[in-house]
This record gives structure tokens, sequence and C-alpha cells, in this order.
């Protein structure tokens, strides 16, 4: 899933950023607010993390500019603390509001419930051959067998279930999985592809994920 943070303290960004990438979250950061209403209009974000004083626009009109085009979740990150502040806040859209300073696990706990609301009222399971993803609750079964996965295999998968029946580049993977500028002479794709194999083709006599030489993988239901 990916998170935008509208964020002008560049220590709380990249806090922020760092925490929510440990966790398996794609993020990119606006550091003002015309850059961060850009971003959230332009993007296919999950979620945004905005922060209400910001150079440029304030939070308040990034949020009812955003209102008038999509329905992106919005979370307010602000040191404004009045009561009269949250009210607003909540009245303009914003699906929950946090004060400055918080803890990360709080933060944590509000991103992935908004999360979990919304993936269960936008995105119904996914299904693929005899593999099924649940969004809501980031469960995954293949033949009815539950199947374990770590956040970046659980990414992968989602990433491939996406995309079936395309070629998808080991860069392409790295960019929207990592969110990094893929290192040619780094591994890190098909050593979690493996990874991905062994739980979810290895068990099983029908392979999905396949290998186009050169180039990166196909999710697919058919044979090699």
């Amino acid at each position: 899933m990916r998170i935008l943070i509208v964020e002008d303290e560049a220590k709380t960004a990249a806090y922020v950023r760092k925490g929510l990438a440990e966790q398996g979250y794609v993020v990119d950061v606006a550091s003002d607010g015309f850059d961060g209403l850009h971003l959230a209009s332009t993007g296919n974000y999950d979620l945004v993390l905005l922060d209400v004083m910001l150079p440029g626009l304030d939070g308040w009109e990034i949020l009812r500019s955003i209102r008038q085009q999509k329905q992106t979740p919005v979370l307010f990150l602000s040191a404004r603390d009045e009561v009269e502040d949250r009210v607003k806040g909540l009245r303009l859209g914003a699906d929950d509001y946090l004060v400055k300073p918080f803890a990360f696990s709080e933060l944590l706990a509000r991103v992935q419930n908004i999360l979990r609301r919304g993936a269960a009222q936008r995105e119904p399971s996914k299904r693929f051959a005899d593999v099924e993803i649940d969004p809501a609750r980031r469960r995954v079964t293949r033949a009815g067998q539950r199947i374990e996965l770590t956040t970046k295999e659980y990414a992968l998968l989602d990433y491939f279930v996406r995309h079936a029946g395309e070629i998808c580049s080991r860069t392409l993977i790295a960019e929207n999985v990592w969110d990094m500028n893929f290192d040619s002479d780094t591994n890190v794709v098909d050593v979690a592809v493996r990874r991905l194999r062994a739980k979810l083709d290895d068990p099983f006599p029908d392979k999905l994920i396949h290998t186009i030489r050169g180039v990166g993988y196909v999710f697919d239901a058919r044979s090699e």
C-alpha cells in the first residue's frame, strides 16, 4: 500500500517514513502544500498523512481540494491541539486527527485502522486461480490452505495479483514493492520471489510464478 506524507518538518517526515517503510508500506513525502496537493491529486494513494501548518497551502485547503476530486483517506498530524482544530479537521472530511507529539505505535494503529476500514469498503477479496487474498485481514490462502507471508512477501504477492498475466520486470517490482530505484547488481527481488515461491508454489502442483529470463516474472496459471 502507498502512503503520502505531507509534512514540512524534515525530522518528523523522516521518522514517520522510516517507521511506515519498516511495516512494508511504500511512502512518498511532500514538504510543502503545493507539492502535497499535486501528489495527492494525481497519485494513487491509499492514505494521506497531512500536516495543517505548511508552506504554500495549509492542510485545510489541501483537504478541501482533495475532497472535490476523490475520497482518499486523510489523517491529520498536527501540533494544533485545540478542540476546534480537531473538530474542523474531521468536519472537512478527515478520517482521523492525531496531535503532535505522538507515539509511533499510536500512529501505526490509527493508520492500520483507517486502511482496514478502507479495504473492507473499497476492495473485496481478490482471487486468482486457487489463490485468495483478503485485503482487510491481509490473509492469504491457496486451495483453502492458509499461507503465512511476511509484510514484503504479502506486498509482492499483491503486486503480482494486480498485474496477473503481465510481464513484471525486476525494476518495476523493486520500484513498487520496495520503493527504490533498482540496482541491477542486487538480487533483492529474486531472493524475495524465491521465498514467496517456497510458500505459494512449491507445495502445490500448479505453479503460478514464472521466470522470464533476463526480464522478470509473470504471475499466471500456465505451464513453464
